[in-house]
């Protein structure tokens, strides 16, 4: 088969161990990516098959018709809102989902909280420009970092991700608040956690609070203005899961009036983020280049079943087949 894998920014697939699995197929990796359909059109005409990695290109129903080779898109991790299921059924194009893990996302997390906490890279950025304990030369900014213990961390949506950043926070001496579902706010009582009382109640009294939800329409924009407005002015506000989960604009808006103090960030509406986007010129946020799962075991994790569903599916034997109607077309 001819195999396209995009957006390997850093072009690390091929170093992978389970890259190998691809053996006798005819591979192209993309290390920088195409905008707009046309041009991905162009890019992606003569492959049979596809590997995603995560959201980093979407697939409309604009783009699949115009891919006249496409068999398969096989997915690392789960198809989430960035490829058209219906068309690629339409047209006889399978959609293979893969697995993934809930680690280093979590772990990444907890490293912004603590560097965001104690302004780990102010420091050490104004060290290396002859500065001694200095955050920022801003007087307003040169304050003091703080620990976690005895701190509120709250978490709205106690998945996997969720439950881990509990058990890192309670091992760090802080108390642990989670608002979401009852069904997760009973789970996380279960637990030893303390469920919210209220959602007005869960952004006021947070001094650090981290989004773990799904992105789907009914949580798109989820977190509002006036969530925001609630915070303390000292409070960080993390988010390692969706940008698309805070109303447009509202964070930015929110960081310049102050509620909350700081953020911690590693995922944009756009990305990758233009290095003069809006949110990078605020001092107090701490941003990441959408490091969650860019991790040595992780893409072994989300590779190797990705690629193992490319090679079922050349040998006949289709494996974790989203839409198995696509077969039948």
């Amino acid at each position: 088969m001819k195999i396209a894998i995009l957006d390997d920014y850093q072009n690390v697939v091929p170093g992978l161990d389970c890259y190998k699995i691809l053996d006798g197929h005819e591979v192209k990796v993309f290390n920088n990516s195409a905008r707009g359909v046309g041009q991905l059109a162009i890019r992606l005409a003569g492959f049979d098959a596809l590997v995603l990695i995560r959201e980093r290109t979407a697939l409309p129903a604009a783009l699949l018709n115009k891919l006249p080779n496409l068999k398969l898109i096989s997915q690392t991790g789960k198809v989430s809102g960035h490829v058209d299921v219906a068309a690629a059924s339409a047209r006889g194009i399978a959609i293979a989902e893969g697995v993934g893990s809930p680690i280093a996302p979590a772990e990444l997390t907890w490293a912004l909280i603590m560097a965001a906490s104690r302004k780990i890279l102010p420091y050490a950025t104004n060290l290396k420009e002859g500065s001694w304990q200095t955050a920022s030369v801003n007087p307003q900014l040169n304050g003091l970092g703080r620990v976690l213990h005895g701190r509120m961390l709250g978490i709205w949506g106690y998945g996997k991700i969720g439950r881990m950043l509990a058990g890192y926070g309670k091992a760090f001496g802080m108390q642990v608040m989670v608002w979401g579902s009852e069904t997760s706010r009973a789970a996380a009582v279960a637990d030893g956690c303390l469920a919210a009382p209220s959602r007005a109640a869960f952004f006021a009294e947070a001094d650090v609070l981290s989004l773990h939800l799904r992105l789907g329409p009914a949580t798109r924009g989820i977190v509002t203005g006036e969530d925001l407005a609630r915070m303390k002015p000292d409070a960080l506000f993390v988010n390692t899961s969706r940008a698309e989960l805070v109303a447009e604009g509202a964070l930015e808006e929110a960081l310049r009036r102050g509620c909350p103090g700081s953020a911690a960030l590693d995922v944009f509406t756009s990305e990758p983020l233009a290095p003069d986007a809006p949110l990078l010129r605020i001092p107090t946020v701490l941003a990441t280049p959408h490091l969650g799962y860019v991790e040595q075991d992780s893409y072994e994790i989300y590779f190797r079943a990705a690629f193992e569903n490319i090679a079922n599916f050349a040998a006949g034997t289709p494996t974790n087949i989203l839409n198995p109607e696509a077969l039948k077309t």
